[in-house]
């Protein structure tokens, strides 16, 4: 049996999912198996709303990072250096 863990998706990955991803790939975000997120599921305890479309689970990739406690947009930091040549950068 392999660790699920191990087809965890990067927090960079997390950034380039569609609006709505499907069950494996939300238990890949989790670090479950598609069984336990089957059961989880069923059971009406999978972490965030599952959209039930046709056949199919569709989960809000808004609320799975939610559930992974990651914001809705990352936040990068910059350093900000002032040109001493151009005034503009001057307060």
């Amino acid at each position: 049996m392999t660790d699920p863990a191990e087809g965890r998706l990067s927090f960079t990955e997390m950034f380039d999912l569609p609006v709505a991803v499907d069950l494996r790939t939300a238990a890949r975000a989790l670090g479950i198996g598609s069984t336990t997120a089957y059961r989880l599921i069923r059971e009406d305890e999978f972490p965030c709303s599952v959209l039930r479309v046709g056949r199919r689970y569709r989960i809000p990739t808004n609320e799975l990072m939610r559930a992974l406690g990651i914001e809705d947009r990352p936040l990068y930091s910059v350093d900000l250096k002032l040109d001493a040549d151009d005034p503009s950068t001057h307060l």
